[in-house]
């Protein structure tokens, strides 16, 4: 990844970049994100290789249960900065598309 520049947090929407700048939270999300695209590599091996059907459905519930806990970490550190700080600066639209948000992530499947 590039180096990020910081925004701030009222014009985070309309520029398309975060509010947070930590290389540790993106170096951790990028290693998740690498560990899952190994485990779907290996998903898709299994599936060409005809393995057991229900060794690869508990692989798949593997990866989503991985992947599930990417969006979640990310979700928090989201409104522990982006959301927070527009709320500070009176953009209390925000809590509309968070809630737009969390019901996509929970409604999952």
């Amino acid at each position: 990844m590039g180096e990020q520049t910081q925004v701030n947090c009222q014009d985070c929407k309309s520029v398309g970049k975060r509010s947070w700048d930590d290389e540790k939270k993106v170096q951790n999300l990028r290693h998740r994100l690498n560990r899952i695209e190994g485990q779907i590599r290996g998903i898709k091996k299994m599936i060409e290789e005809g393995v057991y059907c229900d060794k690869v459905l508990n692989q798949i519930a593997s990866a989503q249960s991985a992947l599930y806990s990417v969006a979640k970490l990310l979700l928090e550190m989201h409104m522990k900065s982006c959301i927070k700080n527009q709320l500070q600066a009176g953009d209390d639209e925000v809590i509309d598309e968070l809630m737009k948000t969390v019901f996509r992530l929970i409604n999952r499947g």
